[in-house]
């Protein structure tokens, strides 16, 4: 593909600048890049210019877009390369679609680079997109809207915030998800939204003068936040990497803050005295979380004679599954998913193609509630404390894997993911936004399943179908 003889013309010394439109557009840096891929244009002959930005260092030499043969090889890039690309393309590293280009020239020679994790630029891909994700899971937490009144006397709310990267856009169908009823504005120093109950709107950068500083209901909201402080829980390392201090001036709970860590200690004693010191710090790996799982006796099921299952698959996935505890065989495997319920699951995955091997498995409940019946121990559903309990560790789980889908099976399941119980009847089949900016889709746990015959379990084996094959189209989508 890059003999001598291209047919795209290009020589020493010739440049092809491309102005990007707006600084997040990755739509147009991709039909862009497929041209100058399919023309063998090299990555160090291409300038990519964000708005403001300037081609002049490359007038020299410099051509108008290439035109691709017709008979020109489709360009290739994996599923991965686009999932990292599209959120990388976020950042607000000027060299970052540079960067892109080069990585999806060196796809089409070496497919499989996206599995070198020693390579310099597959690195620097995924510390991009690491970086993008920090920033969109930042502004879902400290958004903080203020309640104003509009020209006709209307409530509308607006919020200011300052965001690192290009993310407003991305992050625009979140927050109109989330506040659908509500009439809102968000203003960046990058640009601003404003949503009307029906249409999104896109406006100019705004300045931080332009937002309100508060409103009364902030008090309540302030009360609300002291009321749940945990002193047990407090590392203020840990704090000011997730919540750093350039985003507490735009939060009204910022100011309690300093007080509230000066009576941490006093506090903490308290709780230690009445016996009820919760969790330390989360654990900041997988290989952690297996460990304290099997030390912990938070609830009566981690005191039963029973091993804590582990969640298990790769750490990157972009899907989760979590199911509700494990049962007899994963207790005495160590996996979860094995037994019954576990070889069913596997066999629908099959059916509609999603292959297990590529998804972070694991269960909200991490130990096997039973009764002992003679020799036989007989399953029991976990109650919304132990659940609630419970949920330290799939939290941590999730922190780490940070999946874009979460398929929460069964009540228990989606009680851990949402800390409150809902109808798997009235949620199933629609995402829910969570506030890390990925989505959580509810379905029936399989072993609801086999307790079923006839054409009951034929019908729920339906639709036990049509859920996994929405879940595994709608991982196809963002995956882009």
């Amino acid at each position: 593909m890059r003999s001598s003889s291209s047919l795209s013309g290009v020589k020493l010394g010739t440049y092809y600048v491309v102005h990007m439109p707006e600084p997040d557009d990755f739509d147009f840096w991709r039909e862009r890049a497929r041209g100058l891929i399919q023309c063998d244009v090299p990555p160090d002959r291409i300038a990519w210019v964000e708005p403001g930005g300037s081609g002049d260092l490359f007038a020299h030499g410099k051509r108008r877009m290439p035109v691709p043969p017709k008979d020109a090889p489709p360009v290739r890039a994996n599923r991965r390369f686009v999932s990292l690309a599209r959120n990388a393309a976020l950042h607000s590293d000027p060299e970052r679609f540079a960067l892109l280009y080069r990585l999806l020239w060196r796809l089409q020679a070496n497919p499989r680079i996206m599995e070198d994790k020693a390579d310099l630029d597959i690195r620097k891909l995924e510390e991009l997109d690491k970086n993008v994700r920090r920033d969109s899971h930042k502004m879902h937490a400290f958004v903080r809207f203020r309640l104003v009144e509009d020209e006709e006397g209307g409530e509308h709310y607006v919020a200011w915030f300052e965001p690192d990267h290009h993310i407003l856009r991305a992050n625009a169908g979140f927050f109109m998800r989330r506040f659908s009823n509500m009439r809102w504005s968000i203003l960046t120093p990058r640009g601003s939204l404003h949503w009307d109950g029906e249409t999104m709107a896109e406006g100019p950068p705004a300045d931080r003068s332009d937002a309100p500083s508060g409103d009364p209901t902030e008090d309540l909201w302030r009360s609300y936040y002291a009321s749940i402080f945990n002193p047990a829980r407090l590392k203020i390392g840990a704090m000011l990497k997730e919540m750093p201090k350039k985003y507490w001036k735009n939060m009204p709970e910022a100011a309690l803050i300093p007080e509230l860590v000066a009576g941490a200690q006093k506090r903490e004693s308290a709780m230690v005295e009445k016996g009820t010191l919760e969790f330390e710090e989360r654990p900041e790996t997988l290989a952690a979380i297996d460990k304290a799982i099997h030390a912990c006796r938070k609830c009566p099921i981690g005191q039963l004679d029973n091993h804590a299952v582990m969640g298990e698959g790769p750490q990157d996935a972009a899907l989760m599954i979590v199911g509700e505890q494990p049962g007899d065989q994963e207790d005495q495997q160590g996996r979860p998913f094995v037994g019954p319920a576990g070889q069913l699951l596997d066999a629908h995955l099959e059916k509609v193609g999603i292959d297990r091997r590529t998804a972070y498995v694991t269960n909200t409940v991490k130990h096997f509630k039973y009764v002992q019946r003679g020799k036989r121990r007989i399953h029991q559903s976990p109650g919304a404390k132990e659940i609630d309990t419970c949920r330290w560790w799939i939290e941590s789980e999730r922190a780490i894997v940070q999946p874009k889908l979460i398929l929460a099976m069964g009540a228990s399941a989606a009680r851990g993911m949402l800390g409150k119980t809902v109808s798997i009847t009235k949620v199933r089949g629609e995402p829910i936004a969570l506030e890390d900016g990925s989505e959580l889709w509810v379905m029936a746990h399989p072993s609801y399943l086999l307790r079923l015959d006839g054409p009951a379990r034929e019908e729920q084996a339906r639709l036990f179908d049509a859920d996994l094959a929405a879940v595994k189209e709608r991982l196809e989508e963002l995956a882009g």
